[in-house]
């Protein structure tokens, strides 16, 4: 047991459940109150060990093997909530046909942590910047929540409620994640800004963007995490930059409204300086999107 000045670093107690089907564990779920799921446990475990979370129950995920899966049907791409982020960066399905997300998993800790990290895990984490609550707000995801109740579908912008709060019920879990594929001749960027790589970003950014015959901007979405409790996705500036030149004046506009979009302060950031860089990554993110849409177009 390590000490840290006054602070022991250990949960709270609790009762340990070791489910190996979906159907055992929202069982669990239905019959313990104050339960709390474990995937990866790289976010939850600090926190119990902090005590800010102190479940009665902890009901592990990881022999579910049904959670963890990834394949593309449909014209989207389907992920187990217990699949591994370390799996999910060398996906080849994944690079191919949503190479967005594997940007965002580019910045997701380090290889140790994505090595036991799952998709379910940070998604219902929901850290206001964490990059794959990003890419899911980006993508349009729909998460498919599980319970003794049946099953329901959410769409990212619903599954976020409050700072860290996701939509889901006490007897709820979340399954899996699917990702709508991006039409072809759409490119993408991710960009983020942190005080080291690998901690969650202060502020992070990711567009993608396809241009018409012209070279004029035909499909764009952004989205900015770090501003709020979930990441924002501007649809006044999504709309104002369609059929625009894909050039600097155009990003400079773009750029500047998303530096008035509201932001948050805390006792390291202020308001302000997350607007400057909402500004900043934001014209980063468009101009590095429009040059590949442009060598995509030329190629």
């Amino acid at each position: 047991m390590f000490k840290a000045g006054h602070f022991t670093l250990k949960p709270a107690p609790f009762t340990y459940h070791d489910p190996h089907s979906v159907d055992d564990a929202v069982d669990l779920l239905a019959r313990h109150e104050n339960a709390r799921v474990l995937a990866g446990g790289q976010s939850l475990m600090p926190m119990m060990n902090f005590r800010y979370a102190m479940p009665d129950h902890l009901i592990d995920l990881n022999k579910v093997g049904e959670l963890a899966y990834i394949h593309v049907e449909n014209n989207a791409l389907h992920i187990g909530a217990m699949t591994r982020q370390r799996d999910l960066e060398f996906s080849d399905d994944i690079a191919r046909h949503c190479p967005l997300l594997k940007a965002a998993l580019a910045h997701v800790g380090h290889r140790q942590t994505r090595n036991r990290g799952t998709l379910g895990g940070s998604l219902c984490h929901q850290d206001p910047s964490a990059e794959l609550v990003n890419a899911a707000a980006l993508l349009g995801a729909t998460m498919h929540v599980v319970s003794q109740r049946g099953k329901r579908d959410l769409a990212a912008a619903e599954f976020a409620l409050a700072y860290m709060t996701t939509a889901l019920a006490p007897d709820e879990m979340l399954a899996g994640v699917t990702f709508p594929l991006p039409t072809q001749g759409t490119a993408h960027a991710f960009v983020e800004f942190a005080r080291r790589h690998g901690d969650f970003a202060i502020v992070a950014c990711s567009a993608m963007l396809g241009l018409d015959g012209k070279g004029n901007i035909a499909k764009v979405a952004l989205a900015i995490s770090g501003l709020a409790h979930a990441p924002v996705r501007p649809a006044t500036i999504e709309q104002a930059l369609l059929g625009q030149k894909a050039d600097a004046a155009t990003f400079k506009a773009a750029a500047a409204e998303a530096g008035k979009l509201e932001a948050g302060a805390d006792a390291y950031v202020t308001a302000t300086y997350r607007q400057h860089l909402a500004r900043m990554l934001t014209y980063r993110a468009l101009e590095q999107a429009a040059t590949s849409a442009t060598e995509n177009h030329h190629g």
